[in-house]
């Protein structure tokens, strides 16, 4: 009986051992994982903006802070669209620092500034790593302010896991298997990946480190391996983001309806000439000539000093624009209503590209008819969507077209008065002169489509 008892209490101890065994080992990660850092050097990675030190330590890259110096980042040689990324890092408790993704940097755009998403790492009292910010643009898109268990997530003077999934429109981000961020947005599709590490205040410690490890990525079978996760997302295309609105930018379209714009001869919405469909709004082709079927739109509301952003998205051939200081009481007649236009066309195959007052004043992004954009301007092939930006203060203007300044001028000026004395605009008394205006959007009878239109008004100081 004893030897039955003794056998008995074995087996039970064996049976509890190989349970215990099974439940504390670790599930094995099959995904195929490519490397993105070897080890041993910084071979595929090279550094942009402030001049931070950077060096490979025991398998890590480690960064750390140098006075006196913007922004530094070291990127990869390649450019990723859809991807999953894991990698670890050890922050110090006083730095704030970030990784880059879908990030770029153009001569054009602000001196070559690194820009585009940002997956925050932030060891203080706030502690929002993992949220995603948008480095040299919007700001902040997605704080953790809302998921205070991503906040608590975070290990200090430790090692923390990022998770992070770009796929289409959609990004979201793990901070130690915790659900962080999941955010929906259109504004770039493909860029570097980059390891930050952030500018410091005079009162801050030079030489302070971060160090990364363990950064891989996958590119292919990107829905067999994507994580679902519980998090509500944050919407930004057709939206304000979060410091957007801090910073007083406001929807003019709400993506969806037709609220707050008119036909510019008309007391409604046309009935006919524009479709709203999946977040774009679209002037439908008509002939290439001004539509009467549609017509121009143009807010209810006036505007005097403002910032105006869109994207826009031309077809082959097509000509429209953008008009500001409108006033449709100039012009109850066919035609457009009488404003200072953005000019938007396809300056390779519309015969206007080579039309006005002074050449190439009529070209993508100049002051119709009055002054030319830059021949150096930065423009996305037909299919694909530009960011149209113009900002006036003070009569002062500017016309941006992705990321660039590509004119300015001075409203009211002896110079701009010229200029309007030598077009056809000279029979429009104080042409562009009006205090405040219609903001318009332009038939011309070819299909262009917008989206993300907002606008910013600045109040007199």
């Amino acid at each position: 009986m004893k030897s039955l008892l003794t056998n008995y209490f074995n087996l039970h101890y064996l049976l509890l051992g190989l349970v215990f065994f099974g439940c504390t080992e670790t599930k094995k990660d099959n995904t195929p994982w490519v490397e993105l850092f070897d080890g041993e050097t910084l071979n595929g990675w090279i550094q942009k903006g402030g001049e931070a030190n950077y060096l490979v330590r025991e398998g890590t890259i480690v960064g750390s802070t140098v006075r006196n110096t913007p922004n530094s980042f070291m990127t990869s040689n390649r450019t990723y669209g859809d991807f999953i990324m894991e990698l670890e890092y050890l922050v110090d408790s006083t730095m704030n620092s970030g990784i880059q993704i879908r990030s770029n940097s153009y001569p054009h755009y602000k001196d070559g500034r690194v820009h585009g998403y940002q997956i925050e790492i932030d060891p203080s009292d706030r502690a929002w790593s993992a949220g995603i910010y948008d480095e040299g643009r919007r700001g902040w898109l997605n704080n953790l302010i809302e998921n205070p268990e991503a906040q608590k997530a975070f290990k200090q003077n430790d090692w923390n896991h990022y998770r992070i999934e770009a796929i289409g429109d959609t990004l979201k981000t793990w901070i130690n298997g915790i659900p962080a961020a999941y955010l929906i947005d259109d504004k770039t599709a493909s860029g570097f990946i980059g390891l930050q590490v952030h500018s410091i205040g005079k009162d801050q410690k030079e030489g302070t480190e971060i160090i990364w490890r363990n950064i891989k990525i996958l590119t292919d079978s990107l829905s067999k391996y994507a994580m679902k996760t519980p998090l509500k997302p944050v919407v930004t295309t057709n939206n304000v983001a979060v410091d957007e609105i801090k910073n007083g930018w406001k929807m003019l379209w709400d993506g969806e309806t037709n609220k707050g714009w008119r036909g510019a001869r008309l007391d409604e919405f046309p009935e006919n000439g524009w479709e709203m469909s999946d977040g774009v709004l679209t002037v439908l082709p008509s002939g290439g000539a001004e539509s009467t079927a549609g017509g121009d739109i143009v807010t209810k509301e006036v505007y005097g000093d403002f910032e105006l952003m869109l994207d826009f998205k031309l077809t082959e051939g097509a000509n429209s624009g953008i008009k500001y200081y409108v006033d449709t009481d100039l012009n109850k007649g066919p035609g457009s209503s009488i404003g200072l236009e953005y000019q938007i066309l396809d300056d390779a195959r519309h015969p206007d590209a080579k039309k006005g007052n002074h050449e190439g004043s009529r070209t993508l992004a100049s002051l119709y008819d009055l002054i030319q954009a830059s021949i150096d301007k930065p423009v996305n092939p037909i299919g694909e969507w530009n960011s149209a930006h113009i900002i006036s203060k003070d009569n002062h203007v500017e016309h941006w077209l992705n990321g660039m300044k590509v004119l300015e001028y001075e409203r009211k000026s002896d110079t701009y008065k010229k200029l309007v004395s030598e077009s056809k605009y000279v029979k429009w008394a104080k042409f562009g002169e009006s205090e405040k205006g219609h903001i318009l959007l332009q038939d011309h009878g070819d299909r262009v489509s917008f989206k993300n239109i907002k606008i910013k008004p600045i109040t007199k100081d």
